[in-house]
């Protein structure tokens, strides 16, 4: 495939930086390139997708959205990994917490993702349900919460194909059979992505929702208020 690809309307590849960090929401992704980038340029994508190049500090960082589930991500980073030569994608998503001792806000970094999802098999790669984010990337974000002083839980993440269930306490089962401390939807297929594509790609998760108590944050909260994992992602490029 030639760039412009059929999802990202961007013929220069130089203009996307080699690190990029994907919410899923773009609202999110713009949030971020006004509060915390300088020197910033739009690039647009197809269904009202949108990224942002500018930068950190001195480091050049791009900020894309991802949109919602596996399907999306997949699209989005397979195209940024292979067609515009990123060598990284952080995904900074939100997760519901299957573990008690999870809080609302707190920032978690994933190890691992497990999904029943058959996106690896069918993308080409060997039928296994968990695959690792990359150990490198994740030990630079570590040392960013370390930098930062914001604290990271490393967790085995669950990444689901469908939000509701017809079976409520289907989750349980889940929990407890793979160890996975909360819920998102989009990190098997971006670490299957980056296998395939022997590209690294790692996945910071603020909690909005508690399985366990039934809180939750708001739809402004998840957009603007989980800085705490933006900061940490931004000091690990």
């Amino acid at each position: 495939m030639m760039i412009p690809t059929a999802h990202i309307e961007l013929a220069d590849p130089s203009l996307i930086a080699k690190t990029v960090l994907m919410p899923g929401d773009p609202l999110r992704a713009k949030y971020i390139a006004d509060t915390y980038l300088t020197r910033v340029i739009q690039i647009n994508a197809v269904r009202n997708m949108l990224g942002y190049t500018g930068y950190f500090g001195r480091k050049k960082v791009t900020v894309f959205g991802s949109g919602m589930g596996m399907p999306s991500i997949g699209i989005y980073s397979y195209e940024l990994f292979n067609f515009y030569h990123v060598d990284k994608i952080i995904r900074i998503g939100s997760c519901g917490a299957y573990d008690p001792k999870l809080k609302l806000y707190d920032v978690l970094l994933v190890e691992q993702a497990y999904s029943e999802s058959s996106y690896a098999k069918t993308l080409g790669l060997k039928s296994s349900h968990i695959i690792k984010a990359n150990l490198a990337l994740n030990n630079r974000i570590l040392k960013a919460s370390i930098k930062t002083g914001i604290p990271v839980t490393p967790i085995t993440v669950h990444s689901s194909d469908v939000f509701y269930r017809l079976d409520p306490n289907a989750w349980m089962n889940i929990r407890d059979k793979y160890h996975a401390a909360a819920v998102e939807m989009e990190s098997f297929a971006l670490f299957a992505n980056a296998k395939a594509s022997k590209k690294k790609a790692a996945c910071l998760l603020t909690v909005s929702d508690s399985f366990i108590t039934h809180e939750q944050t708001t739809a402004q909260e998840r957009q603007e208020a989980f800085t705490k994992m933006m900061e940490i992602a931004l000091h690990s490029v």
